[in-house]
């Protein structure tokens, strides 16, 4: 199996995990974080060994979906992503785009208390 659709997969079942518990948004926020900060990972480890790569446009995906908070600690630990200047910008706008969309949903979207 490709890679790049391993990835999607696991991200797609964190999704469909998540709308089976009570906390379903704290969940879902946990499991991206957690999936994204191993997909760094093992994006780091794919670099060292010259073996096939994670996209970028995947690892900026699992950042907008929830996981930009995994993702920079992944930057972090596995000292990857640090210096590609193309990629730093559009991981950027890509947590603000998060955020925004995070806060819209907050502000505007009907939640109920039950």
């Amino acid at each position: 199996m490709n890679l790049n659709r391993f990835c999607y997969l696991l991200l797609l079942l964190a999704a469909v995990g998540s709308i089976f518990t009570s906390h379903a948004v704290i969940i879902w926020l946990l499991l991206a974080n957690v999936l994204t900060l191993m997909i760094y990972g093992v994006d780091k480890m794919a670099a060292r060994k010259a073996w096939r790569r994670v996209p970028e446009a995947t690892l900026l995906v699992f950042g907008v979906v929830g996981g930009w908070p995994g993702a920079i600690v992944g930057q972090q630990i596995f000292r990857h992503k640090t210096q590609k200047q193309p990629f730093k910008t559009w991981f950027v706008i890509s947590v603000i785009a998060s955020i925004a969309v995070m806060v819209a949903l907050y502000r505007f979207a009907p939640v109920s208390p039950f």
